[in-house]
């Protein structure tokens, strides 16, 4: 085991205004991920929150100690906060969940499970009984079938943030700003395998969704086509014979 590997599991959760939020959910993982035994640590990257959920966070710490934070200067989107948490993280394995209570963390333990059973470098979730509005909803279809059909790819839902991916594999990714909606298509291209598995989604309780039309959709085709371009022009080559 590296040095840098010190827990079995680490959980990446971007933050922006979620004050409400974060201590449900702290304790929630504590339950399902701690209460399974594993060694973890929660890596909360505040992506410049204005209400106060940094502050949160950092009282939260004095009664979990896995809670590890890191805090933006400024708003530098979501993104961004993934690929801070991913080189942050300690964990053989990370897993990514939003911030606002939406994705239940007692799935995790399912994740990680199919994670080690399949061999494969990543394990993404997809909503069934989707607790959103009927607007909401639909966007979100649009934008993963415009994703989906870019990109050649059968992904049920690109949108879910519910992930549990090998470190190994999630750090060597190529990221750039809004590349988080693509990361099953990015572990695919580093020839890394993908497995589904059915997760819950609950209804929002605190706060305010960071999604609209814009971002859903439009950036979403934005988006795919430069995972497009990134598919056509990516290497491919065979090595015949290697004579040290």
């Amino acid at each position: 085991m590296s040095d840098r590997v010190l827990v079995e599991v680490a959980l990446v959760i971007p933050v922006y205004n979620e004050r409400d939020n974060l201590p449900l959910l702290i304790d929630e993982i504590a339950r399902a991920v701690g209460g399974e035994g594993r060694s973890y640590e929660i890596v909360a990257v505040d992506d410049g929150s204005t209400d106060g959920s940094l502050e949160v966070l950092e009282g939260l710490r004095r009664d979990h100690p896995e809670l590890r934070i890191v805090a933006f200067a400024e708003r530098a989107g979501q993104t961004a906060a993934l690929a801070a948490g991913f080189r942050a993280a300690r964990g053989r394995a990370i897993v990514t969940l939003d911030a606002d209570l939406q994705n239940d963390p007692a799935d995790v333990p399912a994740l990680l499970a199919e994670l080690e059973r399949s061999r494969a470098a990543a394990v993404v979730g997809y909503r069934v009984n989707r607790h959103d509005s009927a607007w909401k909803r639909l966007q979100s279809r649009i934008a993963n079938g415009v994703r989906n059909r870019l990109n050649h790819e059968t992904i049920r839902d690109t949108g879910c943030s519910l992930k549990a991916f090998r470190a190994d594999a999630v750090r060597a990714l190529p990221l750039f700003d809004g590349m988080h909606r693509f990361l099953p298509t990015l572990i695919r291209m580093e020839g890394g395998t993908v497995v589904e598995l059915p997760v819950r989604h609950r209804p929002r309780r605190f706060g305010r969704t960071k999604y609209g039309m814009w971002n859903r959709v439009f950036r979403s085709f934005a988006d795919a086509l430069a995972v497009r371009w990134m598919q056509r022009r990516a290497l491919r080559y065979r090595i015949r014979e290697e004579v040290p």
